[in-house]
């Protein structure tokens, strides 16, 4: 026993220090340090830039964006119904790691945070405002269907497309490097060992801090404003900076159980979820009102999905794509840089064809039934009983006051808020723990699939994922400003999944040649 012991301490000391790249430790800590600096002491100058540099990349370059998001989309679908679906992601014997159950909840709550909750609950209201939606046909028929669609199979393609090159370089290639930069070794050869990948790899690591600063940044707010209503609390920046630090302690500790925590607090975290979709169908009287709203969008989406996939307004009449439309498909790009290296990672023993359509599966089940449910309740209140929420956020409301208008017309609100709460904070830690856990290992050297980077390389990162949030908050920046963080980091992101494609095509490809001449 004492022998055992003395090895983990050993392993717990000096040999950590020979395995760690400082170069992807280090840098990204100083990059995040300077840019926390920046937006809390220059907080106008700040969003101005960002506001300069989004007018470009939207205005411009916003067609990238749109044919990305639809190619992947295609792309994906073509990989499962060809030769390459087929694959198995381990050795023909491996069963899959964990019940279809567990798995497509891990999918789930690993990759749609907080947010999903603070925009299903007001994404509808947001639309309601724009002029768009009006020229199309109305609140009813469109604010309804535009979550479905910018929450739909292209954001679900950008996670599933780079989990498929993931899981088949970890599973079947068996690569001891869980990095982008690995993903691109089949073309870029031996460079990806010199600056390179080295290059590659910090773009992604900046790409998910600001993906992860956008996303507490903009829910967390909400989290303050719920615990003050129900509390008697008084809100501030200060507070919302507190429940940041709170939930930061929570996902930390929990990353220290490792995958089998993860596990436990993914299915925790949907049971808390479906309480709260029970609560919103089943008590506010409008369940007929949610289930014909939903059906109906869904059908709009699917008639329509082409034609919404690809309008970019070339007159800039409304700029609704702009606005919206890009900013979501950089939102998930940048969101897409650790979750599918887990999802890759939980996939073992399963085809890459069960990998694409399972994902699918889970992930749009999960998100339309939080977007039809939770969104349409809240329409039901203006649309039928005339409370302006769309209105009351055109008039310079918070979002948070907004959704909270949305709770007080239900029954036992404050309990309500608290459900809202915990499972806020639940998809926060089963996000970030997974987050967290794939992102550590580009601290190392090498780390072989299955071991799990030391529990003070996890800490760190836990810590930096909540520094530049907290700038953000501290900052009062926009909404427009934090999505603008968001399609900046995407656009070198873009071209990277770009190369991982065409990098798993060629590697698949030769892997498919050896194991047919064997």
């Amino acid at each position: 026993m004492n022998t055992a012991k003395d090895s983990r301490d050993n392993m717990l000391s000096q040999p950590l220090k020979n395995k760690i790249d400082w170069f992807s430790t280090i840098v990204p800590l100083t990059g995040v340090i300077i840019l926390c600096a920046f937006f809390m002491v220059f907080p106008e100058q700040s969003a101005l830039i960002l506001q300069q540099i989004r007018g470009f990349l939207g205005d411009e370059c916003g067609i990238y964006y749109s044919i990305l998001g639809l190619g992947i989309l295609i792309t994906t679908l073509y990989i499962a119904f060809s030769r390459y679906g087929k694959i198995k992601l381990g050795n023909n014997i491996d069963p899959p790691q964990y019940s279809s159950f567990q798995w497509g909840t891990m999918i789930f709550t690993s990759t749609m945070a907080a947010d999903i909750l603070f925009y299903s609950l007001c994404e509808w209201a947001l639309y309601a405002n724009e002029t768009y939606i009006t020229d199309l046909g109305g609140i009813q028929k469109w604010a309804s269907t535009y979550p479905l669609f910018h929450w739909g199979p292209i954001a679900w393609g950008f996670y599933i497309i780079l989990a498929v090159a993931f899981g088949f370089m970890l599973h079947v290639r068996g690569c001891g490097k869980q990095k982008f930069s690995e993903a691109c070794r089949p073309l870029l050869g031996s460079k990806t060992d010199s600056c390179w990948g080295k290059f590659i790899d910090l773009i992604a690591i900046f790409a998910l801090i600001a993906g992860t600063a956008t996303t507490f940044s903009l829910a967390t707010p909400l989290l303050s404003s719920a615990l003050c209503r129900v509390f008697g609390l008084k809100n501030g920046t200060g507070l919302t900076i507190i429940i940041l630090l709170l939930i930061a302690a929570v996902y930390t500790l929990t990353v220290w159980f490792g995958m089998k925590g993860i596990s436990r607090l993914a299915s925790y975290c949907t049971y808390l979820f479906f309480a709260l979709l029970i609560y919103f169908l089943f008590m506010g009287g409008e369940t007929a009102y949610i289930i014909e709203t939903g059906f109906s969008a869904l059908g709009n989406m699917i008639q329509n999905f082409i034609g919404m996939s690809t309008w970019m307004d070339p007159l800039r009449e409304n700029s609704f794509p702009q606005n919206w439309t890009i900013y979501y498909w950089a939102y998930w790009m940048v969101w897409c840089v650790a979750t599918p290296f887990f999802i890759g990672l939980i996939s073992k023993g399963r085809t890459i064809k069960n990998v694409v359509l399972g994902g699918y599966g889970w992930g749009l089940l999960g998100t339309f039934t939080s977007f039809i449910i939770l969104g349409n309740y809240g329409l039901a209140q203006q649309m039928k009983h005339g409370i302006d929420i769309s209105g009351f956020i055109a008039n310079g409301g918070s979002y948070s006051d907004a959704i909270l208008k949305i709770f007080d017309t239900l029954p036992l609100h404050r309990p309500g808020l608290i459900l809202l709460v915990l499972t806020m904070v639940a998809f926060y830690s089963t996000t970030f723990d997974s987050i967290t856990m794939v992102v550590s290992s580009y601290s190392y050297k090498k780390l072989s699939v299955g071991a799990e980077p030391d529990k003070r390389i996890r800490t760190f990162w836990a810590v930096m994922f909540i520094l530049l949030p907290i700038a953000l908050i501290f900052s009062e920046n926009s909404m427009y400003s934090l999505q603008s963080v968001s399609i900046i980091a995407a656009f070198p992101i873009g071209l990277i999944i770009i190369f991982i494609i065409a990098c798993f095509y060629k590697d698949a490809s030769q892997y498919l040649r050896e194991s047919k001449s064997l």
